[in-house]
């Protein structure tokens, strides 16, 4: 799993490319909220996937970022998350995965997330 960031085209952190693993772009956070985004909030599963199997909607996860990625294909989407606007906090694509939170900061639901990631990696 890598930051969500680094799958688009562009981002509005700065000049260069990203991995292009997608079309998109990442931008920043609305100027009416704190950012960095820091601390907990909330999963709105938007498309099931095994990456969050056992996961109920509305589960708390870490987030520390400044920035979201807004895809093109929305059909990437697995979770969205809201703060002061809707971003796509989780995508899945065949073999790519990619959180904008801290799975590792994110206490028993992101470990249940890592887990699920081992089960996939192993097939």
């Amino acid at each position: 799993m890598l930051g969500l960031q680094l799958f688009f085209e562009e981002s509005e952190e700065g000049p260069g490319n990203g991995l292009a693993l997608f079309k998109g772009k990442t931008v920043r956070l609305p100027s009416t909220v704190k950012v960095p985004h820091m601390g907990w909030n909330t999963l709105n599963i938007i498309r099931q996937n095994e990456l969050f199997d056992g996961v109920a909607e509305d589960s708390y996860v870490y987030f520390v970022h400044s920035l979201y990625p807004v895809p093109v294909d929305k059909t990437i989407v697995c979770t969205q998350t809201e703060y002061d606007t809707t971003f796509t906090s989780a995508m899945a694509c065949k073999n790519v995965y990619g959180t904008q939170f801290h799975p590792e900061k994110s206490g028993d639901i992101g470990l249940k997330i890592l887990k699920n990631f081992a089960k996939i990696v192993v097939r």
